[in-house]
């Protein structure tokens, strides 16, 4: 039961009132669908999706052609060919979960992403073993839009149903014992969530007191036996907090002689360790307390976007480029290029670069950030630093790797460790490499930082960009930099 694992965040914690042994059933006329078995369904209902789509496009395209003869056989090969990519792709990432299929636009986004990249590398096949000419394009292209429009349709007709079935307790469930240690306040949460779900919890017990001894403990599992013997009974969940788990231990062991399935739902400050991800060292099963915010994947896409985007924005931005190094060597002495110790990933430095764009070049444990009005600043580097354009030669630093295209902004080393001890979770934001452009950025989140509280506003955006990282929310702070450039908000 899946549901146990999530049943705070699913309910809604009404006071609901109950007796042991009270029997919490529901006049609600029950659909036949148990609600664990809905991701099985939604697997069932795509595969017909599918194979509803090729076998619509093979005929309506044979419709076009002249009413020519369908083969119906390639249709159904070729659906067999799309789902048996598609379905794992999906199942790989936990999609059709009861409360992932409810957030629509996260389903929305994984099947277009999915069902895009399972017909890329369909095409990518057909092109490398030139068997074109068995799949004709016009029929492939239907296919593609078909099936799309339906696995979509899938996904919005299954939330209306599910948010449906939740709201109207329309799920048929089993016969359930629940046994718990919480006080009466606290487990409602949980018996409204089983009866949400459809489940009829026949009796509550109450767990006895930590520590209260053997003979105590066996008098209770003795009245659950007793209660559960010759029942209709199908599953008993026990309720506790896991810091007592040696008298859990001891009461479930008495259990065994139940041919029943028991399950257990951690509650208490210990409950979190659940909700880590696990993984396998050897024999031994670890809890990762702190993951890293992007897997092998994410960095290898990542680092395709930031070398590709850099290698053409410096192809396209040459003639610029160019002008403004003219343009700052016959505006003022010194160099073209500005380099400066930063901040990056995991705390370690490296010399960024930027267009001159001040009489000075401080990069030492003492820097005056730039202000409203800054008599250091040159003629052109008022310009350069309106528009942001003294930072393009970073562009350099995101090909060498010290930098990304989008993270957060890198700040001077002699800045960074002030801001440590002023910030809190400050340091949080260097799990990742700095960027070009960042969420706080198109926030309005430029200029200096004389105050705490607008490096406190920085850090807070730099942190939720972090844990909320995908390649989407990149490419959107992407398109809104030009924008926020142009509109010029605290750049000086």
């Amino acid at each position: 039961m899946n549901f146990v694992n999530r049943h705070i965040e699913a309910s809604a914690h009404s006071a609901i009132t109950h007796d042991a042994f009270a029997p919490s059933l529901s006049t609600t006329r029950k659909w036949p669908i148990r609600y664990e078995s809905i991701g099985l369904l939604a697997v069932i209902a795509d595969v017909g999706a599918i194979l509803l789509a090729s076998v619509l496009s093979e005929l309506l395209c044979r419709i076009h052609a002249g009413w020519s003869a369908a083969d119906f056989g390639k249709a159904f090969g070729s659906a067999l060919v799309v789902t048996a990519l598609f379905v794992p792709l999906l199942k790989m990432h936990g999609m059709y979960g009861p409360t992932e299929l409810r957030i629509l636009r996260s389903q929305i986004r994984a099947v277009c992403l999915a069902w895009t990249f399972v017909f890329l590398l369909l095409a990518s096949a057909v092109g490398a073993l030139n068997i074109g000419h068995e799949v004709p394009h016009d029929t492939g292209l239907a296919f593609a839009l078909l099936g799309l429009a339906t696995l979509v349709a899938n996904r919005t007709i299954a939330r209306v149903l599910l948010a449906k079935g939740l709201s109207g307790r329309k799920f048929a469930g089993g016969n359930i014992v629940l046994i718990t240690d919480q006080p009466r306040s606290r487990d409602a949460g949980l018996e409204h969530t089983l009866a949400m779900l459809g489940f009829r919890v026949t009796a509550h017990f109450r767990l006895p007191a930590a520590r209260s001894g053997s003979d105590s403990r066996k008098r209770a599992s003795a009245r659950v036996i007793e209660h559960i013997r010759e029942s209709d009974i199908e599953e008993v969940i026990v309720e506790a907090d896991p810091s007592r788990w040696p008298d859990l231990r001891a009461f479930v062991s008495d259990l065994r002689v139940l041919p029943l399935p028991v399950v257990f739902v951690p509650t208490g400050g210990a409950s979190e360790i659940f909700k880590r991800p696990t993984r396998d060292i050897g024999s031994t099963v670890c809890v990762e307390l702190q993951r890293g915010p992007l897997n092998l994947l994410d960095r290898t896409a990542k680092r395709f976007i930031d070398l590709a985007g850099a290698t053409a924005a410096l192809i396209l931005l040459s003639p610029l480029l160019a002008a403004v190094a003219v343009a700052i060597k016959f505006d003022s002495r010194g160099p073209v290029l500005f380099r400066q110790q930063r901040c990056g990933f995991n705390g370690r430095s490296f010399a960024i670069y930027k267009f001159r764009t001040m009489t000075v070049l401080e990069d030492g444990p003492q820097i005056i950030q730039a202000g409203r009005l800054d008599n250091r600043v040159t003629r052109i580097g008022k310009w350069l630093r309106r528009t942001s354009i003294d930072e393009l030669p970073q562009l350099l630093n995101v090909l060498n790797g010290s930098m990304s295209l989008v993270g957060p902004r890198p700040h001077a080393v002699a800045h960074d460790g002030q801001f440590t001890k002023v910030v809190r979770h400050y340091a949080f934001r260097r799990r990742v490499k700095p960027g070009l452009t960042g969420w706080a950025q198109v926030h309005g989140c430029r200029g200096a930082t004389p105050t705490a509280a607008l490096i406190e506003r920085r850090v807070q955006y730099d942190l939720w960009y972090i844990d909320n990282w995908s390649l989407r929310l990149d490419i959107k702070i992407l398109l809104r930099t030009p924008i926020e450039v142009l509109s010029g908000r605290n750049a000086y």
